[in-house]
C-alpha cells in the first residue's frame, strides 16, 4: 500500500499546462492521495466551501499568483472570511513563474501563505515542504 504525505491537496491555476505538469509532479511524489484540479478561483471557492460545510477541506492549496478575475492574494483575502467561519488548518503555497519583488514581498507578509514555489511544481520543491 502506498504511503501519502497528505489526504487531499487543491490545485488552483488558470493555466492547463501548469495543471497537467503539477499533477504529474504530485502524483508521482506519492504527495496526496487526493488531488483535486481547478482552473478558476471562483470555481475553487465555491469548492472550499462546500468542502468546509462536510467538514472534509483539502490539507495544502497550491495557489497560482496570476488569474483573470481574481489573482491568488483577492482568493486568500476571500479564504481567509471563510475559514473564520469554518476552522481549518490549511496550507497554502503560491505558485508562480513571476519573480516580480512586490509578490515576494506579498507572499511573505501574508501569515495564511506558507511559502512561495516557482512553477512549476518539482518532486524537490514538494519534499522541502
Amino acid at each position: 500500500m502506498e504511503e501519502f504525505r497528505y489526504k487531499s491537496v487543491l490545485l488552483i491555476d488558470d493555466s492547463y499546462i501548469d495543471n497537467l505538469i503539477n499533477r504529474k509532479i504530485l502524483e508521482g511524489s506519492n504527495f496526496a492521495e487526493s488531488i483535486t484540479v481547478i482552473d478558476s478561483p471562483f470555481k475553487a471557492m465555491e469548492y472550499l466551501v462546500q468542502s468546509f460545510k462536510k467538514k472534509n477541506p483539502p490539507e495544502v492549496i497550491f495557489l497560482d499568483i496570476r488569474m483573470p478575475g481574481m489573482d491568488g492574494f483577492e482568493f486568500i483575502r476571500q479564504l481567509d472570511q471563510i475559514k473564520q467561519e469554518f476552522y481549518s488548518d490549511l496550507k497554502i503555497y503560491m505558485l508562480s513563474s513571476s519573480l516580480d519583488p512586490n509578490d515576494l514581498k506579498k507572499v511573505e507578509s501574508n501569515d495564511l501563505v506558507a511559502q512561495f514555489i516557482g512553477k512549476p511544481l518539482t518532486a524537490r520543491a514538494l519534499e522541502e515542504i
